[in-house]
């Protein structure tokens, strides 16, 4: 018995000692956790972060100050891989799942939407859902959508994606335009045509009196503006 006990006392201290040499698995988690609530602090919406178990039996050296990092191309953004590495005393590199669930308002269409129908406000509403399981570019603002058209059909009750928007031409084909070029000290003008439709700041071609062509930055009030 009494060989039993001092084995047992042997076996604990042993396995004291190694797990004091061993990074503690619940700091790694922590790492990631804390460094994900940092990347989301921007996020619409009430924001959730779930960390992954971490195998117990992964045996690294004890690190004073572990880097979280997210790989090139990784969002912290619904299901994701988050590293942690150590630079000293011993170099090591780890990676962990981990969730981002994001629940938040978007913009959805009340009742159906034609390809160039100009958006009115009453034909959006706003509903609330996991923001992470929608389609990337969903709208979550009434002011990123109002006034703008669709390039596609969009059906009631489907969320309202910006990137497949345009904005109301602020300058038209053929439409007289100012074209405007300011510095330090120094405000130039010009008139000119549009050579092509335009939204609010996109890139327009005009061509001058003389016949030459120049490109510009459509603004509203048939302004075109030029940088030299």
């Amino acid at each position: 018995m009494k060989r039993i006990l001092i084995t047992t006392a042997l076996l604990l201290l042993a396995s004291a000692a190694g797990a004091q040499n061993r990074m503690d698995v619940a700091v790694l988690r922590q790492s990631v956790e804390q460094f994900l609530q940092v990347q989301t602090a921007g996020l619409p919406g009430k924001v959730t972060v779930h960390v992954g178990a971490v195998d117990p039996r992964l045996s690294l050296a004890p690190c004073p100050a572990p880097e979280a990092f997210l790989m090139p191309g990784a969002r912290a953004w619904g299901k994701t891989t988050v590293g942690v590495r150590c630079a000293a005393p011993t170099p090591w590199q780890v990676y962990i799942q981990a969730n981002v669930s994001v629940l938040g308002n978007y913009i959805a269409a009340a009742a159906p939407l034609a390809p160039g129908q100009a958006i009115e406000e009453g034909q959006l509403a706003v509903m609330q859902g996991e923001l992470t399981a929608l389609p990337a570019g969903v709208a979550t603002d009434k002011a990123q959508v109002v006034g703008r058209t669709s390039n596609l059909s969009i059906s009631a009750g489907m969320p309202v994606r910006v990137d497949l928007l345009k904005s109301k031409p602020v300058v038209l084909m053929g439409q007289p335009v100012k074209l405007v070029s300011r510095g330090n000290g120094f405000s130039v003008s010009a008139e000119g045509k549009a050579a092509a439709n335009a939204g609010e700041g996109q890139v327009v071609q005009v061509r001058t009196a003389n016949g030459q062509q120049i490109s510009g930055i459509a603004k509203a009030g048939g302004l075109v503006e030029v940088t030299f």
